[in-house]
């Protein structure tokens, strides 16, 4: 039987948390003068108040949790921190509609960093703050966070993990789950610190710093500028967030060992192999075509082309450059990038390298056992046979994918039916907000936002965009009878 006493309680302690990060809004408030600090400190005790009662509803909990109860709590969990995340958005009248606000709220959550704001540049200090720690706190995920300290409260916290992390390597950095929590999230602070610092020599100042900072490292994609990154002109400036988008985009398993020197380990994932030579191929690709076909020089171009697809792998979504506007063909390449993601276990979203690299592998040897059908040919990653369990797991899930992205497309074409290229706004729409990435096509464009999308279209996207973080199956196994017939 689900234990609805103890998912009470976790989730409460998530809002609880919610409520204490937004009150870190406030000291860029005050500082700037923005008027919003009073709309920030009601939304954050309006948000700890209800989490607090939830806190205390049936205080007693079970010693773990169960797989039910982890899978509940992550989706109650991220639909109550969507909704209380949009709370300083209406209380500051940044957005005075709720699809409006839960896009944004959403969007920033899940990093998609597709936004509705026409003017960034005017919205109060403070609340950009929180927009951008949205994604911060998204990033890495809340609830992996709060493994770290759920056995200070009697819950365990591995069913969690699991259902938040469904893509995190299956090599333990260390055998508690609560010790893999701290460490990744160390390793998530140290390097939004660092870069926080970097940005802040280069000629940033400290609020775009720290800004940037903290949604680069999230794979998020909010700026503090209409104009993202293509503001900033200093290459400096693009090449560090470049080389940081790309370390987003990493297993945080690797970057542990990376940091450790155990080079070994980092070189045997096979996944971090492809993601190396399949940027660098891409970059080679796209910049020899930039340099061919446009007015740019060698480093341009080479920069360009470098940052927008490392951009669009990792789903970040910062903008340097518009590259709709570049060919046809590199169009319709980035466009399949929507679908691509870096490395499972990052902070990225998408689909996920090694689940292209399972496919692929698959496709393959299904030749050599057409000629071969007696023989036992099995698929390895890393030196490890991947059981047909995962592989089965995997086809599903690239399966489903489809099949949303197509129903999806389906939908919003007749949402977007007064657009003026409503397809291809629409199919780049479902793409980008099920892949977390923001920038889409035609109507949606990295140069445009999704301001004009109907209230309709917004609240889909939104579902799309929880969907895509939470990896499919941790929301779709809730609204199946098997989950609620499980003893």
């Amino acid at each position: 039987m689900i234990d609805f006493g103890t998912i009470s309680n976790v989730v409460g302690v998530l809002l609880i948390s919610l409520g204490c990060f937004m009150l870190t809004a406030l000291p860029f408030s005050w500082y700037h003068a923005s008027g919003d600090a009073l709309a920030i400190f009601y939304a954050a005790c309006s948000t700890i108040l209800v989490g607090g009662l939830s806190w205390l509803y049936k205080f007693k909990t079970k010693e773990n949790v169960g797989k039910r109860e982890g899978y509940l709590i992550v989706v109650i969990g991220w639909i109550a921190m969507s909704l209380f995340s949009m709370f300083p958005y209406l209380f500051s009248g940044v957005f005075t509609t709720f699809s409006d606000a839960i896009f944004e709220s959403v969007s920033g959550l899940t990093t998609t960093g597709a936004s509705v704001l026409n003017d960034i540049e005017a919205v109060p200090a403070g609340i950009l703050f929180w927009r951008s720690l949205t994604q911060w706190i998204g990033g890495m995920g809340i609830i992996v966070l709060m493994v770290a300290i759920f056995p200070l409260l009697g819950i365990g916290g591995v069913e969690l993990f699991v259902a938040e992390a469904p893509g995190s390597s299956l090599e333990k950095i260390h055998p508690r789950i609560k010790e893999i929590a701290k460490r990744l999230w160390l390793i998530y602070l140290g390097l939004t610190t660092l870069l926080t610092f970097i940005l802040y020599g280069l000629g940033m100042t400290f609020f775009d710093a720290i800004n940037h900072a903290l949604t680069t490292m999230a794979t998020g994609g909010f700026s503090t500028k209409n104009a993202s990154i293509a503001y900033f002109t200093s290459p400096a400036i693009q090449y560090t967030l470049l080389i940081f988008m790309f370390l987003a985009g990493v297993n945080y398993t690797v970057l542990y060992y990376g940091l450790k020197g155990k080079f070994k380990k980092v070189w045997r994932s096979d996944e971090f192999k492809t993601y190396i030579f399949g940027v660098l191929f891409l970059t080679v690709a796209v910049t020899t075509t930039l340099y061919c076909v446009t007015d740019h020089g060698l480093e341009q171009s080479f920069r360009d082309a470098a940052f927008q697809i490392v951009s669009v792998i990792t789903t970040t979504g910062f903008v340097s450059a518009d590259y709709t506007s570049w060919t046809p063909a590199l169009s319709l390449l980035f466009f399949f990038l929507l679908f691509v993601g870096a490395c499972a276990g990052s902070t990225s979203g998408g689909i996920k390298l090694i689940r292209h690299l399972v496919f692929f592998k698959n496709s393959f040897l299904e030749f050599k056992r057409l000629l071969h059908p007696n023989a036992i040919i099995r698929i390895k990653i890393d030196n490890q046979i991947v059981s047909s369990r995962i592989i089965t797991h995997i086809l599903v899930f690239l399966l489903i994918y489809l099949m949303i992205f197509l129903f999806g497309s389906l939908i919003m074409v007749v949402i977007l039916n007064d657009f003026d290229q409503p397809l291809l706004s629409a199919i780049g729409a479902v793409a980008t907000s099920l892949g977390n990435v923001g920038p889409a096509l035609a109507d949606l464009s990295p140069v445009d936002n999704f301001a004009a999308v109907p209230p309709s279209g917004k609240c889909f996207l939104t579902i799309l965009m929880l969907l895509g973080r939470l990896e499919l199956f941790t929301i779709l196994v809730v609204f199946t009878p098997y989950f609620w017939k499980a003893n």
